[in-house]
């Protein structure tokens, strides 16, 4: 591992075992498989809360999902989770559940991020604050999303893309 101040990150198999350790610029650079944990927030009306990307970001200027993170080191799923909710919309305290993992690999800003993307819905109606890394955020219902995927879909990131294949098929569905 080269930079000590820089973060550290499990690199992990296709089945989320831990190999080794790494910083996440060595990670990227190699383009190791690792964690990183993925959030949708929902509300008590059922809609989806998105954030859109500030132009120093991958997905810049596109819908993505509010909450994503790596891993650290040794961290656990609930932990990152916990961490990213607080630092990247301001939540804490709040209700989760696991919805489910998939590996996505894609070149971005000049990086191959293999990620170990790990699902989690917060349900929460409390308000959000935004980091940096975000401009705004709106929540979506399922059908002004449905409608904006179909009429705008490169308003969303590829990312959100991934999730919603894999985890909201639905949500991508056109009427026959």
């Amino acid at each position: 591992m080269e930079n000590t101040d820089e973060e550290v990150v499990d690199v992990v198999d296709v089945d989320n075992n831990v190999l080794y350790q790494v910083n996440k610029t060595e990670a990227h650079q190699k383009g190791l498989l690792h964690r990183t944990i993925i959030a949708e927030i929902i509300d008590g009306q059922g809609r989806m809360t998105l954030v859109n990307q500030a132009a120093d970001r991958q997905d810049a200027g596109q819908w993505v999902s509010p909450v994503g993170g790596h891993a650290k080191a040794g961290e656990t799923e609930e932990e990152t989770l916990k961490r990213e909710a607080f630092e990247e919309v301001g939540l804490k305290g709040f209700e989760y559940k696991r919805i489910g993992q998939v590996v996505y690999n894609r070149n971005v800003l000049g990086r191959q991020e293999n990620h170990y993307f790990i699902l989690f819905e917060i349900y929460s109606d409390a308000p959000i604050t935004l980091n940096e890394e975000s401009d705004e955020h709106r929540a979506f219902s399922v059908e002004e999303l449905k409608r904006e995927i179909e009429l705008n879909p490169k308003n969303f990131g590829g990312a959100f893309y991934v999730i919603l294949e894999n985890f909201y098929p639905h949500l991508l569905s056109k009427p026959a």
